[in-house]
């Protein structure tokens, strides 16, 4: 009788436990969603951000996504071929015609990742004017994102037949960049400067001296790498996320 009474506690527990729901798993974290944004050498192939996605895949930045309106490259390396790039827009007209705003509204970047005054350049558009530009785009990424995170490129060489004048141009534009980053980054919204001017060479890595070949692209892929892993880990910290 014992036994039975024993028997009969233990099944009535097992079923009262047997209705307890689970502990609800722990959401994923929502990818950070990077946005290259750029003329041509983003748009087309925009190799460098095949390289990039590769690279930083492999190094364990698995949660992410390349986010814009434009789509794929011509690239052979697989990656997210999700971009802003646009060929022969300007820095200055991108923020004159406010085309930017209804980008950042259907991507939702987290980070930027911005190579932008190419063709600004070309066109004798002075320093000045393209930091301008330069503020006006870091304004209205920051309506849509008070946390973005903003990796400003000092443009690769250019050194463009019929533009002699285009190679002190770029010196010129790349040289105010630091100053005018320093002067608009913010603790919340950090615009960071990453270097793509250094040690690339527009006589072996472009093919007419402004869009990069396979060396160039490979060559600014490095470059980007470490600065956006470091916005990775910051955005994991949950510092430069929306809300964070």
């Amino acid at each position: 009788m014992l036994v039975r009474r024993v028997l009969t506690v233990l099944g009535a527990v097992t079923a009262l436990l047997g209705t307890v729901p689970a502990s609800p798993a722990p959401a994923a974290a929502a990818p950070v969603r990077i946005m290259p944004l750029g003329d041509s050498i983003t748009a087309g192939p925009g190799c460098w951000r095949a390289y990039l996605w590769d690279q930083l895949r492999r190094g364990g930045h698995t949660n992410i996504d390349f986010v814009g309106t434009q789509r794929g490259g011509g690239c052979a390396v697989p990656h997210d071929g999700d971009h802003e790039g646009h060929g022969g827009y300007l820095a200055t007209g991108i923020a004159n015609q406010n085309l930017l705003p209804p980008w950042l509204s259907a991507a939702r970047p987290d980070i930027v990742l911005m190579h932008l005054g190419t063709n600004d350049v070309w066109s004798a558009l002075s320093p000045t004017a393209i930091l301008a530009a330069y503020s006006k785009l870091v304004d209205q990424m920051r309506a849509s994102n008070p946390a973005m995170t903003v990796l400003v490129a000092q443009i690769i060489p250019m050194r463009p037949g019929g533009c002699p004048d285009c190679a002190q141009r770029v010196v010129a534009l790349n040289r105010a960049i630091p100053g005018w980053a320093a002067g608009k980054s913010t603790a919340r919204s950090r615009i960071v400067v990453v270097d793509q001017w250094t040690g690339f060479d527009p006589g072996a890595d472009t093919n007419d001296g402004v869009h990069p070949v396979d060396s160039g692209f490979r060559k600014m892929a490095a470059r980007w790498r470490p600065a956006v892993a470091a916005a990775l880990g910051r955005a994991a910290a949950g510092v430069s996320r929306a809300g964070g």
